[in-house]
């Protein structure tokens, strides 16, 4: 049967909406899910973390790939400027998923001391450490208080600060200790290059003084005791041992590491193997008879660690191990003795 020309229309459009259809379907999968207005993606990625940041009055959080304290400032926006106190320090690592960073932002303060005045700007509220940040030296006794009265000054308002001398003849100092920095060998990190497994971190310590003044003015300081609030904790530095392998020693190398020989002792051990055996299961010295890689005499002795000792390297590797830490105490021994004897 003859369809008419109108259902012959009808059906073509039909299949062209079917098409069209189908195509914004395929677009909508490939598009990737969508969210509504205001809507985020759960989706986080393993080295992105929560930062919430307080300055002053305000908080902000958000989501950051940013490695340090630092970084993470200089993404967001914000602009330290000198005198600001920020916690953690600029340099420590974002190490939580949920990171909080403080701002404490420095304002302008007037400290005085007799005649003596000093404006400076601080984000301290300690009164002591104002004052010597002003650069007044506060002995034992004297006091720091904060003044009623308000100065306007251009960059904004000021607290005011005085200093109360109450004959004090002693002297209260905190002091930082600085650390130290270990280093230790590891011998499957390249030789030349290190890696810091330990940040270090300054200590600090009390020192009491007695001051000697002539005529109201110091002369000298005593030290009379010290003692430490805080221990400091040393920097750890690992420097690599790890000598390279000559790629045609591959082999024996992973024989000598199924065997156990160390990481550390395998340049001594292929060193060693090389110079008396090439590397060779079945090595026989004619004149000797000693066999195998270890140029063992007689090689039946290598039996003690396997019944395969004259076919298997391993097994041979594994006895040598014990016949140079028997003998000389380890590898590097074993082979400083074959370089002064030509035999071990």
């Amino acid at each position: 049967m003859r369809l008419s020309r109108k259902t012959d229309r009808v059906l073509v459009i039909t299949v062209i909406l079917m098409i069209i259809f189908s195509m914004a379907c395929v677009l909508k999968l490939n598009s990737g899910p969508t969210y509504a207005e205001g809507e985020e993606a759960s989706y986080v990625e393993s080295s992105s973390h929560f930062v919430t940041f307080y300055d002053e009055d305000t908080k902000l959080t958000v989501k950051t790939e940013a490695q340090t304290v630092g970084e993470a400032l200089t993404r967001a926006g914000y602009v330290i400027n000198e005198g600001d106190i920020v916690e953690p320090k600029l340099d420590d690592e974002i190490n939580a998923d949920n990171f909080f960073i403080n701002i404490y932002r420095a304002r302008p303060v007037l400290v005085k001391d007799g005649n003596a005045e000093k404006y400076i700007m601080t984000a301290s509220y300690d009164l002591r450490t104002i004052a010597v940040e002003a650069g007044f030296t506060l002995y034992d006794g004297d006091e720091v208080n904060l003044v009623p009265n308000i100065f306007s000054l251009e960059a904004g308002t000021a607290n005011e600060y005085q200093i109360t001398r109450n004959g004090g003849r002693t002297l209260t100092v905190e002091e930082e200790i600085p650390f130290g920095e270990e280093k230790v060998t590891d011998v499957n990190l390249a030789t030349g290059t290190s890696e810091v497994r330990q940040l270090g971190e300054v200590g600090a310590k009390r020192s009491y003084y007695n001051v000697l003044y002539v005529n109201g003015e110091e002369v000298s300081r005593e030290l009379v005791r010290e003692e430490v609030i805080r221990e400091p904790v040393s920097r750890i530095v690992a420097v690599g041992a790890k000598k390279s392998i000559p790629p045609e020693w591959g082999t024996c190398a992973d024989w000598a590491r199924q065997a156990g020989v160390s990481e550390g002792d395998l340049s001594s051990a292929l060193d060693l193997i090389y110079h008396e055996s090439g590397c060779r299961v079945d090595a026989s010295n004619a004149s000797s008879g000693a066999y195998g890689i270890p140029q063992a005499l007689p090689g039946s002795k290598m039996a003690s660690v396997g019944a395969d000792w004259q076919t298997n390297p391993v097994t041979q590797i594994r006895w040598m191990i014990s016949y140079v830490n028997g003998r000389y105490g380890g590898w590097s021994q074993a082979l400083a003795w074959w370089y002064s004897h030509g035999w071990y």
